[in-house]
């Protein structure tokens, strides 16, 4: 059974940064995809970023050139560096590996 633990959401002002980190218990972490997702109050949950298992990135248009994504295999851990955040980016961030297994999710609120 995988489990997905999030961490480093809180409260941060316009314009600043928070790191998010995803650790994963089970084998194998190397061969998934990882990916972040988010939901905004109100709204479905969408996708933010994912990196492949050879490393290969993709990003929502929303936060392409202020999001990073990375992992570290020998830690079972993936990150979301999060950079010039706006009020539109709080949300509740998931993280998620391959097709089926959720993290319970951190909360992200970006306000003056």
């Amino acid at each position: 059974q995988v489990q997905l633990v999030e961490s480093g959401g809180g409260l941060v002002q316009p314009g600043g940064s928070l790191r998010l980190s995803c650790a994963a218990s089970g084998s194998r972490f190397s061969a998934y995809i990882m990916a972040w997702y988010r939901q905004p109050p109100g709204k479905q949950r969408e996708l933010v970023a994912s990196v492949a298992s050879g490393g290969i990135t993709n990003y929502a248009d929303s936060v392409k050139g202020r999001f990073t994504i990375s992992r570290d295999n020998a830690k079972n851990t993936v990150y979301l560096q999060m950079n010039s955040l706006k009020p539109e980016d709080t949300a509740v961030y998931y993280c998620k590996q391959g097709n089926f297994y959720w993290g319970q999710g951190t909360q992200v609120t970006v306000s003056s």
